[in-house]
């Protein structure tokens, strides 16, 4: 259990840093993920995979767990 709360973090993470970029596009018009690769357009690509199947896999860690990043039911 511990390694899946450790993915689901790992997710989130990757998740807010999405986030975070598609507000610096609308607000500021500034691409991060762009400007960190230099825009390289199959780094760019892996990212924004990254992000989505970050996004698909708390959508169905949180209907399979009920919880997000901490399940209640935690065994140690």
């Amino acid at each position: 259990m511990k390694a899946i709360r450790i993915l689901n973090i790992i997710a989130f993470i990757i998740l807010l840093i999405g986030g975070l970029n598609w507000l610096l596009i609308g607000i500021f018009n500034y691409n991060l993920v762009n400007a960190i690769c230099f825009s390289n357009m199959i780094a760019t690509r892996i990212i924004y995979s990254l992000v989505g199947i970050s996004a698909l896999y708390l959508i169905f860690s949180s209907i399979y767990e009920k919880a997000v990043l901490f399940p209640r039911n935690v065994e140690k």
